[in-house]
């Protein structure tokens, strides 16, 4: 088993940036990817961006150019550095990881709202 706790979040005004953080505990050992979601029309949820254990990432083309995933091995921590925020990036972001056997694990999300 995982267990994902999300911080970082909050309000900020359009053109703003946040980092989100995500510590990671229990089965460390057994994770291979990790990333983060949000909510999206007609999805349950989307993959906003993603890291692989060798340090592969991928984005979202909506954020492509603003976020940053980054991932601390050593101290079990996955971050996203969100820049030139826009209101349409509001929605609730959950920080997600893979273990070995594909088993899927979910931080509770934390809220991240970009006023205009």
């Amino acid at each position: 088993q995982v267990q994902l706790v999300e911080s970082g979040g909050g309000l900020v005004q359009a053109g703003g940036s946040l980092r989100l953080s995500c510590a990671a505990s229990g089965s460390i050992f057994s994770i291979n990817s990790m990333g983060w979601y949000r909510p999206a029309p007609g999805k349950q949820r989307e993959l906003v961006a993603g890291i692989t254990s060798g340090g592969h990432t991928n984005y979202a083309d909506s954020v492509k150019g603003r976020f940053t995933i980054s991932r601390d091995n050593a101290k079990n921590m996955v971050y996203l550095q969100m820049n030139s925020l826009k209101p349409e990036d509001t929605a609730v972001y959950y920080c997600n990881a893979e273990d070995s056997w594909y088993n899927d694990y979910w931080g509770q999300g934390t809220q991240v709202t970009v006023s205009s």
